[in-house]
């Protein structure tokens, strides 16, 4: 299903990444069903960058390794669509998968103001060193969000609660 064709209410917007913690989808997933709205799960593509932004389609991106081919995409969304099948069980909302190009604050933006998300759902980068560096590079997605979007920002958490986190 498209988001274009969601009918009712907006979707609630909520950014995937593979191998990303499941309590983002599973939140995601339980306050769309208590807000009878539809989830649109968007991916970015931080390879690509934006050519083109028509908000009728998808938007128009050329890759920063073009070597690469489409094939390593369509395999990510792939992959998307099967962890998000299995989170959303039947009776659960109606859902698709997007796969935007560039900077992933500014294209869960722009895509939250094209289909008039009441919400982006975003999940805490997971620990370790190279997801650090890449924080460092790159920013945080939900930092940025939270402090340029005029819509509410949900950070679901990726550690555990303080007390709780004795491994680091």
């Amino acid at each position: 299903m498209d988001a274009e064709h969601f009918s009712g209410p907006p979707p609630l917007l909520v950014g995937v990444v593979p191998g990303q913690h499941p309590e983002v989808l599973k939140t995601a997933v339980g306050l769309a069903q208590k807000l009878s709205a539809p989830l649109l799960c968007a991916f970015v593509d931080e390879a690509s960058y934006l050519v083109e932004w028509d908000p009728a389609r998808s938007a128009h991106r050329l890759s920063l390794h073009p070597d690469k081919d489409d094939d390593d995409i369509r395999s990510v969304t792939t992959e998307l669509k099967s962890v998000i099948t299995s989170a959303i069980q039947d009776g659960g909302p109606a859902w698709t998968l997007r796969t935007l190009a560039g900077d992933p604050a500014r294209a869960l933006g722009r895509l939250a103001s094209e289909v008039n998300a009441p919400m982006i759902i975003v999940g805490t980068p997971e620990r370790g060193f190279g997801h650090r560096i890449t924080e460092l590079l790159n920013g945080s997605v939900a930092a940025w969000l939270t402090h340029h979007q005029s819509r509410p920002v949900l950070v679901v958490p990726f550690r555990m609660a303080a007390h709780q986190d004795r491994a680091e």
